[in-house]
């Protein structure tokens, strides 16, 4: 799953798609029902706010939403499979966490890309509407099988989408079998992890000391 991910850098992604955000502040420790950001296609490429945890437009109540689809399923579930024809989205990070099972107790790892550079998670998003008429747009983040890197600590990881892949991801005139293929595990060979403070296991702590480098894994 990804439960947790870490975005202190948008910049270069947002030059790619001819963004802006003027009022961005980094975060260490993006955490479920949160906001989070998002880029979708809306005729134009658009910056979005969503709140993290997926809240179906058909669902009769509100509710702290579904924050991961696995994408061997994606397109057949029925809480995702309306967003998986026509809301998906590029969700920015530059890390995600996971926590190992030791012998003292369950210890945190980052990872990342080797060049340390941002990257979109493959999303999808979604309006829901309440009785009273208050829409709430959210998203999830699609999770595949771990690579061999991620496994040594947890069984699935986000789906990692390159740069090549994140035009297509937003694309409207792309097929079901485009998309599946697109939903692979990213390769361990352009990624590394390694063991960070404790800190992170609060979602009310965000700062700079979570993404300190403690052992590499």
């Amino acid at each position: 799953m990804c439960g947790r991910f870490s975005l202190s850098n948008v910049s270069d992604i947002l030059k790619r798609f001819n963004l802006s955000l003027p009022d961005f502040l980094p975060r260490y420790n993006v955490s479920p029902s949160q906001e989070v950001l998002a880029i979708v296609n809306d005729q134009t490429y658009q910056l979005k706010r969503f709140q993290w945890g997926l809240i179906p437009f058909w669902s009769k109540e509100k509710s702290s939403g579904m924050i991961n689809a696995r994408a061997e399923t994606v397109e057949k579930k029925p809480s995702f499979k309306h967003s998986f024809k026509r809301r998906r989205c590029l969700i920015p990070a530059d890390g995600f966490y996971e926590w190992k099972k030791e012998s003292t107790g369950k210890k945190p790892y980052r990872f990342i890309l080797k060049t340390q550079v941002p990257f979109n998670f493959a999303g999808l998003w979604d309006t829901w509407t309440s009785p009273e008429g208050l829409n709430i747009q959210s998203c999830t983040i699609i999770t595949t099988v771990a690579n061999e890197l991620v496994s040594s600590v947890h069984h699935r990881m986000p789906v990692i989408l390159s740069e090549d892949a994140e035009v297509a991801w937003l694309s409207h005139d792309v097929d079901v079998l485009k998309l599946k293929e697109l939903m692979h595990p990213f390769s361990s060979q352009q990624m590394e992890g390694y063991k960070i403070s404790s800190l992170v296991n609060s979602p009310q702590n965000d700062c700079p000391e979570i993404v300190r480098h403690v052992k590499k894994l």
